[in-house]
């Protein structure tokens, strides 16, 4: 199977719109005013050369690269064409495509030359949406996914039970999809910071640590196995959130209740139109400076929005009185149709 990768996809969008700025340094993020508050959603190639990325504050990239053009975040573009990529994956002959995300999917295709086959969607992409994209090649979804890194910007690369090890295993665990910074660290606590590591590991070592489901995973992922089945089922999601980031700190409870009231009816909104009940909350709290709680609650089945607002008021309380707020979140999760499919999809829109 393939897994195929726009290249620095958003910027790439922004420049299509306005050719004058290839080549030069380009920042997404926020309304595109480096001096309110807001994070970087993408950036060029050549805004990364200086260290910028996804998440860091605007300001902060704007001041590591004076001279970038900001722009803000147009997620309906995005949206379109990500949608005109996608329908370019799914006209090629036998293709199964399994959308992960506006900038990435799994192709599953047979093929005897997938290098070949490889070159020839990158082309097709290209001419149909003139966005560059890379592809990786492997025999089980996470090798697929891995190898992409490798063939960036605009290439092919093959990752396979054959040379996993020889290209991954002296790399550091965060390497791997599926483990962030925090599970770096909780590995490496048991002595394990490689991908070689963590793929010799018995995978029973690793249950005391992170559970009888999760530690077994880890050490699959480690050896780069897993599912080699691309899945076509249409995504459903199983929550819906918002967050904002205020401009100024919230400092007063009134505020505060109002923010959450905000929130949940935008939430709600999303929530109605997938017509399934709510069946637990997540507020999100970031503290100025910097420091972030999430408080998570299951609750009864409920379409009632009243419900909803008292539920999450509830967790409203949880609010540590007297401190600054400088963000707030919200995500409802709600039951999921018995036709959807119930395995895990990295989303973008997920917290």
């Amino acid at each position: 199977m393939l897994h195929v990768d726009l290249d620095q996809f958003i910027a790439a969008v922004e420049v299509l719109r306005r050719p004058e700025l290839a080549g030069k340094p380009v920042i997404v993020g926020g309304r595109g005013d480096p001096t309110e508050r807001a994070v970087v959603s993408t950036a060029s190639y050549e805004a990364r050369a200086f260290g910028v990325g996804s998440g860091m504050p605007l300001r902060i990239a704007a001041r590591n690269v004076p001279d970038a053009v900001i722009l803000p975040v147009d997620q309906e573009a995005y949206l379109q064409a990500s949608g005109e990529v996608m329908g370019v994956l799914r006209s090629r002959p036998g293709a199964v495509v399994q959308v992960l995300g506006w900038d990435e999917a799994f192709v599953g295709v047979q093929s005897s030359d997938p290098e070949a086959y490889a070159g020839q969607l990158q082309q097709a992409v290209l001419e149909a949406t003139r966005l560059h994209c890379s592809v990786g090649i492997g025999d089980t979804l996470v090798r697929a996914k891995v190898a992409t890194t490798f063939g960036k910007p605009a290439g092919v690369f093959r990752l396979t039970a054959e040379n996993w090890l020889d290209v991954m295993g002296n790399r550091p665990t965060i390497d791997l999809w599926g483990v962030g910074t925090k599970v770096s660290r909780r590995l490496a606590t048991l002595g394990i910071t490689t991908v070689a590591e963590l793929a010799a590991v018995d995978p029973d070592f690793l249950v005391p640590e992170f559970g009888p489901k999760m530690g077994p995973w880890y050490a699959q992922l480690g050896r780069g196995d897993g599912s080699s089945v691309v899945d076509d089922t249409p995504w459903v999601a199983r929550g819906h959130s918002r967050e904002t980031t205020f401009q100024h700190d919230l400092t007063e409870p009134a505020q505060v209740d109002e923010a959450v009231r905000e929130l949940v009816a935008a939430v709600l909104d999303d929530v109605a139109a997938e017509g399934r009940p709510v069946v637990g909350l997540t507020l999100k709290v970031r503290y100025a400076p910097f420091n972030t709680k999430t408080f998570a609650r299951r609750i009864p089945e409920t379409a009632d929005p009243e419900e909803v607002l008292t539920r999450a008021l509830d967790l409203r309380g949880k609010i540590e009185p007297d401190r600054p707020i400088r963000l707030l979140g919200l995500r409802a999760e709600m039951t999921m149709p018995d036709e959807s499919r119930q395995g895990h999809t990295p989303t973008r829109s997920g917290w």
